[in-house]
């Protein structure tokens, strides 16, 4: 058996667009012949996998894995939304964060070899693009640990278009520790109080105020009392504890968490897709090109 170097393997997934284990496989079984292994990943369909890698992957689903005192949040993409009630891509996403969750790798790129089913994560989304017929990546994921006297709370809201992870201190009850998770994912809060925000930011908002308030031919003696309240507006509502409760508007987060013993360690909120630029697609266009085909 011929030995299969980095710069072999590297050669062929520059030409094929393939991933490493993908390409080191292919060039173990074609005992180094780089044509061959060629032929191997477009018998394999594999190829087919590679062609879809400049397609934008914005749609998909974010999911919760909980084990113990570790779980995972992660966003696994696609391009349509179709995909996600495709019951394969959902199994996929789930066995993907459990993988995680279990492994616990230090980012993507590490992720992509973790042992999954009977290969990794990367040649198991290579064979399901290929199946399912459209790019999938894995996106990003978080691993958050918590200690004994904490509780998780996990909510997915749209099976997945939205998944929030939150952390709570004081209570063992699941239930609270849901119930804010839900409400973080209705109202996407930035901070979970006041004081994170940072000074850049909030020095920036301060100056938008400022510049409304004159624009809007306020005296100078009222501009500063007027600025404040207007400030604290804006805090109020980017800041979780300051924000009415979306079960029960008469009270804020930070109430219910207090009449309930707790209190909020951390949070995580996934949106599938955002912050991807979507290719906007002419639909009447795309059919003509198909048919012109």
């Amino acid at each position: 058996m011929a030995k299969i170097s980095a710069a072999q393997v590297k050669e062929l997934r520059d030409k094929t667009g393939v991933g490493m284990m993908d390409a080191k496989k292919a060039l173990v079984e074609t005992d180094g012949d780089m044509d061959a292994a060629v032929d191997f990943l477009r018998e394999k369909g594999v190829s087919k996998a590679a062609k879809k890698a400049d397609r934008i992957a914005a749609e998909g689903l974010a999911d919760i894995h909980v084990n113990g005192n570790t779980a995972v949040i992660a966003e696994i993409n696609a391009e349509t939304d179709f995909v996600a009630k495709n019951k394969q891509f959902q199994t996929l996403v789930q066995d993907i964060t459990k993988a995680i969750a279990t492994e616990k790798p230090a980012d993507v790129e590490a992720a992509n070899d973790v042992k999954m089913n009977d290969g990794t994560i990367a040649s198991e989304i290579t064979e399901a693009t290929t199946t399912i017929g459209e790019k999938i990546t894995l996106r990003r994921f978080l691993i958050v640990e918590k200690e004994d006297n904490q509780v998780f709370g996990d909510y997915k809201h749209m099976g997945g278009r939205i998944a929030v992870l939150t952390v709570l201190d004081g209570t063992e009850d699941v239930e609270i520790a849901r119930n804010v998770a839900m409400h973080i994912a209705a109202i996407n809060p930035r901070y979970i109080t006041r004081d994170e925000v940072p000074q850049e930011e909030l020095d920036h908002e301060l100056e938008i105020l400022k510049e409304q308030a004159k624009n809007e031919g306020k005296p100078e003696k009222i501009i500063e009392k007027m600025v404040q309240g207007r400030l604290n507006k804006w805090l109020a509502e980017i800041s979780l504890v300051d924000q009415p409760y979306v079960k029960n508007p008469d009270v804020t987060v930070g109430q219910y968490l207090k009449e309930n013993g707790a209190s909020i360690k951390a949070f995580t909120r996934y949106e599938v897709g955002e912050g991807i630029e979507k290719r906007q697609e002419n639909f009447a266009e795309e059919v003509q090109n198909q048919l012109k085909k």
